[in-house]
């Protein structure tokens, strides 16, 4: 949970192998505890899609609460490509991730200059329209129903029509997310974006230009959202409007804050693993389950803003610091 991370390179660290080692050998362990193979390709879906977010709420600090259109942008445009364009996974995931930039990139423009409250309700007013033209352009999405029968294009002769498959595949694109992130917040360029999150006035004073790097980090973000949507529409074999509905863009917010998006790189990998699990665990128990995970996102919101990786660094900080005072304890006594 350490942002440090412990590093075994320039690009990779200590927990970035052991978390791609865990995540990798999932399918052979995931039903043998209860759950089942889907899932996996969910979570994974969903981390990359957090990781993303996490860059604009946890590092530069700016709320976006229509995240979800861009997330549905990527899903749609893969799903058209395959069905009009070209069966190709490849194809389908760049023009997934150039739809969800180039809105993004649209959105943008009119937003980084603004500030606070402002801004968060822009993103809200933008994600509205961009649900609402999913809902009502039935010639290109299918309006309410959406697009159907999505393909997995096969990748390598290997046939994606196997979630073990699709899960290695969405395995892939995570591991080129996580790596790339982490050495964009470890830059120049993420030091900024920290300084705008601190105090987005006096960076701009300094000599930045705020609004552009604000400009940057939500094309980036919306473009790993759509990266995200591109999968999510393959795992699902369809895309449809309500995956940009507000409901869905406040889910990754919830994610990213229980996990402690604000204090880790990985608390938006642990919000989203935290949030499965209470859906299918808790689903199993009760139909009720989403408003006892609302009781624990208040929780932690009001208790521990800082999240579960917040919580897991004061315990560890706990530790060292009562075997510190173990250690030192008896030259103390020697020196009294």
């Amino acid at each position: 949970m350490a942002d440090n991370g412990g590093r075994i390179g320039r690009w990779i660290t200590r927990d970035m192998v052991i978390a791609f080692a865990v995540i990798f050998s999932m399918p052979f362990w995931i039903e043998a505890v209860g759950l089942y193979q889907y899932l996996g390709v969910e979570i994974l879906i969903w981390m990359i899609y957090a990781l993303g977010f996490n860059l604009l709420l946890g590092y530069t600090g700016k709320p976006s609460f229509g995240h979800g259109a861009y997330f549905g942008i990527g899903a749609y445009a893969f799903g058209l490509c395959q069905q009009h364009v070209m069966v190709n996974v490849w194809l389908g995931i760049a023009v997934a991730i150039l739809a969800a930039t180039l809105a993004g990139a649209m959105v943008a423009a009119f937003i980084s200059h603004r500030r606070g409250i402002y801004f968060a309700l822009m993103t809200i007013a933008f994600g509205q329209v961009f649900w609402f033209a999913a809902v009502k352009w039935h010639s290109v999405t299918g309006g309410e129903d959406g697009l159907q029968n999505i393909p997995r294009p096969d990748v390598f002769w290997i046939s994606l029509k196997d979630n073990q498959a699709l899960f290695y595949l969405a395995f892939f694109f995570f591991c080129i997310v996580v790596i790339a992130l982490w050495r964009l917040v470890h830059s120049p360029f993420g030091k900024v974006i920290k300084a705008i999150k601190q105090n987005e006035m006096r960076a701009g004073f300094i000599g930045y230009n705020v609004r552009a790097f604000k400009f940057l980090v939500f094309t980036i973000s919306a473009g790993i959202a759509g990266l995200a949507g591109g999968l999510f529409a393959m795992a699902q074999g369809s895309a449809y409007p309500d995956v940009m509905s507000l409901h869905m863009s406040g889910l990754v917010v919830m994610m990213t804050l229980i996990g402690g998006g604000f204090v880790s790189y990985w608390g938006p990998v642990l919000g989203t693993v935290i949030f499965f699990l209470a859906r299918d665990i808790l689903g199993v128990l009760t139909e009720t389950w989403l408003l006892w995970y609302g009781l624990m996102f208040i929780v932690v919101v009001i208790f521990k803003p800082e999240g579960l990786a917040g919580i897991w660094q004061d315990l560890t900080r706990f530790k060292k610091s009562k075997k510190e005072a173990v250690e030192t304890s008896p030259h103390a006594s020697l020196e009294s």
